[in-house]
């Protein structure tokens, strides 16, 4: 199935932290020439501080309630790319809204990738050294391969992703 380019629907980008959504949803949106959004820079804004911050000071329960009115919001987008956090799509519902509102495609990434990308000490709230990256990989693949399209970033360059990702997209749509 390919997607069409329909300014009416956002494209959605999911997947693993450091698959890539931030760094080709900005390429696609330019060569789209669209607008791009970062789902948890959205969250941030909103909140006038960082993810760390957030998870830090209202925990993931508190994240996660402004993820779901921020992703509410963008789903209301035109001729938008959103790059989600890892685990925004990692809820039913705001999976299924991202499914019914748009088009979805997943970044997929291996867990020694993630860590080659991320290093050791990333400061990520959910990436620490008592939580793997395979394990929390392995509970949010079921999530990631509900996407319309996948896409394998394994070996590629940004540009070559976001090329993938294109190429899903029929430029012959309205």
């Amino acid at each position: 199935m390919k997607l069409s380019p329909r300014a009416e629907t956002p494209l959605f980008l999911i997947g693993f932290m450091a698959s890539g959504k931030t760094t080709v949803g900005r390429i696609v949106a330019t060569r789209l020439g669209w607008r791009f959004h970062d789902l948890d820079q959205i969250v941030c804004d909103a909140a006038g501080r960082s993810v760390a911050r957030i998870f830090a000071d209202e925990g993931e329960a508190g994240f996660r309630l402004r993820e779901i009115e921020a992703l509410r919001a963008a789903t209301r987008l035109q001729s938008a790319v959103i790059a989600t956090g890892g685990g925004a799509a990692c809820n039913d519902s705001n999976l299924s809204l991202m499914l019914a509102s748009g088009r979805v495609v997943a970044l997929s990434v291996t867990p020694e990738e993630v860590l080659r990308r991320v290093g050791a000490d990333s400061g990520r709230p959910l990436l620490s050294p008592s939580t793997s990256a395979a394990a929390l990989l392995a509970t949010r693949e079921v999530f990631y391969t509900r996407a319309h399209h996948r896409v394998d970033t394994a070996g590629k360059s940004p540009e070559e992703v976001a090329g993938e990702v294109l190429g899903l997209i029929d430029a012959g749509q309205p």
